[in-house]
């Protein structure tokens, strides 16, 4: 397995993967990200029976001008505590938790990188269940070029950070609710 997949390396670093895989990035066994699939409908099932959550399904585009994908929500019934969704795409997963962290499982799906979907499974459980257990915080910081996100998520075998910029309308919708200060997401409420 690569352990610089194309989202860490440099410009340069890129080109040379573009040229590896010869501008085909995607896996000629696609089929092994199967078990990521299940992986992550056997996490949802679990989250749902364990947590008071409201679960629903749609067809949702990953962004603008894209297909529509399988997408499973988990609302807490809590306001208090960060909703988690997983959109099912081709060959893999985005894990959306809180308001800003976005999780690409696989990053790349070519057969140079050759991602492992055991251990995306595991990276995606031990993300969510970071979230779960209260552990993701986001804010939103002013500059003087504009706003950006701040988020980290700390739990069992995880410690890491995200940050990006906000449009002017993004971020003042995000300080009116009240992400001028560092947000703590609350645990989710456990079913009794």
């Amino acid at each position: 397995m690569n352990p610089n997949p194309p989202e860490r390396l440099s410009v340069a670093g890129r080109a040379r993967h573009t040229a590896l895989v010869d501008g085909n990035q995607y896996a000629t066994d696609r089929d092994r990200f199967t078990t990521l699939h299940e992986a992550a409908d056997t996490l949802l099932d679990e989250l749902t029976e364990r947590y008071q959550v409201e679960r629903r399904e749609t067809k949702e585009p990953l962004g603008p001008d894209e297909a529509l994908v399988r997408t499973v929500r988990l609302i807490p019934r809590t306001p208090a505590a960060a909703p988690l969704a997983i959109q099912f795409t081709d060959p893999g997963l985005h894990l959306r938790m809180g308001w800003w962290w976005l999780e690409v499982l696989p990053v790349c799906g070519c057969d140079t990188c050759d991602a492992d979907p055991q251990l995306l499974s595991r990276q995606l459980r031990r993300h969510a269940l970071a979230m779960v257990d209260g552990g993701l915080w986001e804010r939103v910081r002013r500059g003087m070029s504009g706003s950006w996100y701040e988020a980290r998520l700390i739990g069992a075998g995880i410690e890491a950070d995200r940050e990006g910029p906000l449009s002017a309308a993004a971020a003042r919708d995000a300080r009116r609710g009240g992400f001028a200060a560092p947000v703590r997401w609350a645990p989710w409420p456990v079913r009794a």
